[in-house]
């Protein structure tokens, strides 16, 4: 029996073209891929871009440790968290396409608004409006490439796609500190912004949006279901619920660490702008994507196509980079530090990818955004919100007459870093659940359909 376009997607938009399982090739997937990659990439750059300059900002605005964390993190958050789910849940409706490249370039060109920035508040509007923008790229990314390649190819997919993330951190370290250090914060916005409103440009213009459910068992040609269903089958799947918890709370970890640690290594250490990008910046990019490519290649072998293994791999990996983490931001030695980065940046990237992966599988093709966004939600509360803001008010506590200084900061941040056996704890108890959640999810779809 045929199917129509209609009945394949019917929220499709008159004479929008879409792709079906069938007729996307092997190139425009990988094209899709890569350029959802790019995608990723900006978003990370621009987000982690600003942790780079915190201290000249800093410093330039006359502001505390708690007052620069919430200018420079929690406005982004703040509404970031906001609208990720509205805007998943059109993207869950609509245009996929469409939302991402409008996202990208409302976004780049607030970042280019940050650069034009001349005081306080007029810094503040534009964080707020690229945490706008930014609600709706990577919820969009996910769900796209789920429907342009088959759950046993999704992991892969997904883990390519968060090579933006190494990628990324390292435009927003070293690349965004060798531009600050010579011309200065404010044009480092300028070229990270307008990039991305040209790649904004090539995403509506080169991508064909893709039917939604078309590689999965049954293709799901019901409208997506409202919100609070796909929540409440969401809290009803264990694994899912510990796989979102440890994924936030690694963000928490992990990636709170980071947005201080160019200011951590400045007071610490005496570095200026330059020379703490260009230690972390080849840290993210060669280590980071290693770490990807390496976790790929093991998604690859036989002995790790369980999901309960991956989860439990996962789960060691938080735990020993917890270790690390004590020793590095206890240690006075420059030498130990740069040493002991290449160990705990690398983990931070390992659980990205399959930790998608295997969320996607967890959840019903009209749920995935929502299910992306969830966990968006969670871990960007806690690595550009809570983690940021702890660390602020806690260093401008510690100091002496609540005047931040290099020690103050470093007993701050050693603080935050148990919080990754956290993590590692709801990685073991979701691999418990994920075998039986991932044969409900499949079974409840196939019966919808």
């Amino acid at each position: 029996m045929s199917e129509t376009r209609a009945d394949l997607d019917p929220e499709a938009a008159p004479g929008e073209e879409r792709v079906t399982a069938d007729t996307a090739s092997l190139a425009e997937r990988w094209y899709v891929a890569i350029m959802m990659c790019v995608v990723y990439t900006l978003s990370i750059c621009d987000r982690y871009s600003i942790s780079t300059v915190l201290e000249p900002i800093r410093k330039e605005l006359h502001l505390s440790d708690a007052n620069i964390a919430f200018l420079t993190g929690v406005s982004l958050a703040i509404f970031y968290v906001i609208f990720g789910f509205p805007l998943s849940w059109l993207i869950d409706r609509r245009s996929r396409r469409a939302i991402i490249g409008a996202c990208l370039i409302a976004w780049s060109a607030l970042t280019v608004a940050t650069g034009l920035a001349r005081s306080y508040w007029q810094l503040l509007w534009a964080r707020i409006g690229v945490g706008v923008g930014e609600a709706g790229g990577t919820p969009g990314a996910n769900s796209m490439l789920s429907d342009y390649f088959p759950a046993a190819r999704r992991p892969m997919a997904l883990q390519v796609f968060s090579l933006g993330a190494p990628i990324g951190a390292w435009l927003g370290s070293q690349v965004a500190g060798a531009i600050a250090y010579r011309l200065g914060w404010r044009t480092m916005f300028l070229a990270l912004g307008i990039p991305g409103i040209l790649v904004g440009a090539l995403v509506l213009l080169t991508i064909r949006e893709p039917a939604r459910g078309g590689l999965d068992r049954r293709a799901d040609r019901h409208a997506a279901p409202p919100f609070l269903e796909t929540m409440r089958f969401m809290l009803r799947q264990r694994s899912a619920v510990h796989l979102i918890i440890g994924s936030s709370v690694v963000a928490l970890w992990g990636w709170g660490l980071m947005w201080w640690t160019p200011a951590f290594l400045m007071r610490s250490y005496g570095l200026n702008v330059d020379q703490a990008g260009g230690m972390l910046g080849p840290i993210h990019l060669i280590g980071g994507s290693l770490a990807m490519i390496a976790s790929t290649w093991l998604l690859s072998r036989p002995w790790l196509s369980s999901q309960q293994r991956i989860l439990r791999l996962l789960g060691v990996n938080v735990a020993l980079a917890t270790v690390v983490t004590a020793v590095l931001y206890s240690t006075h030695s420059l030498a130990l530090t740069r040493a002991l980065f290449w160990l705990y940046i690398p983990s931070i990237y390992v659980y990205i990818g399959p930790g998608f992966g295997i969320l996607n599988n967890l959840a019903r093709p009209g749920m995935r955004a929502v299910y992306c966004a969830t966990v968006l939600f969670t871990a960007n509360l806690g690595n550009l919100i809570i983690a940021p803001q702890m660390v602020g008010v806690l260093s401008d506590l510690f100091a002496p007459h609540h005047v931040a200084n290099a020690e103050s900061l470093r007993l701050a941040m050693l603080c935050l870093v148990p919080t990754g056996f956290w993590a590692a704890w709801h990685y073991f108890l979701s691999a418990r659940h994920v075998l039986d959640d991932e044969r409900r999810a499949a079974g409840e779809h196939a019966a919808a359909v």
